[in-house]
């Protein structure tokens, strides 16, 4: 494919509300995603708040920007952020209608499943960098995950 074309077609996607698409021609293929900002405050508390705002940007598409919020108190556990090793998509069962792989108040190990994220059709294993208990879960299932994004929260 033309870069030309692959440009055009980005600007078109970046000036609608298209998120996703996929185009072949002949032999060649292309697959061009386009994901949210979200935004994620650095203090953490076992309580937490997940609030959705949408808002119109300034290339009038709309972008989704997730706060997740969490308050810290003078008595707050120790909660470890899991996070996203890539940018993909996050199952949190191994096929649709299964239990999910963790849920809140499991305790884990290091090197438990917890998710998989699937990145260019491959499905990659996320597991536990941590041991603890489950104290929340910070996505949703077949949601959209950027690196570095956190996933759970791990408590001791």
């Amino acid at each position: 494919m033309d870069i030309r074309k692959i440009k055009r077609l980005i600007k078109l996607i970046n000036k609608t509300r298209i998120k996703e698409i996929a185009i072949k021609s002949g032999e060649e293929s292309m697959h061009i995603v386009q994901f949210s900002q979200q935004k994620l405050s650095e203090s953490f508390h076992p309580t937490t708040v997940v609030k959705d705002n949408l808002s119109e940007s300034s290339n009038s598409h709309n972008q989704i920007t997730s706060e997740i919020t969490m308050t810290s108190s003078s008595n707050t556990m120790d909660n470890y952020p899991l996070k996203s090793p890539m940018v993909g998509t996050v199952y949190l069962s191994p096929t649709p209608g299964a239990q999910p792989f963790v849920e809140i108040g499991q305790k884990v190990s290091i090197g438990d499943t917890v998710c998989l994220i699937e990145a260019m059709k491959i499905f990659n294993n996320i597991e536990a960098d941590k041991s603890g208990i489950i104290s929340a879960c910070l996505v949703e299932n077949e949601q959209p995950v950027e690196f570095g994004q956190p996933l759970f929260l791990i408590s001791q």
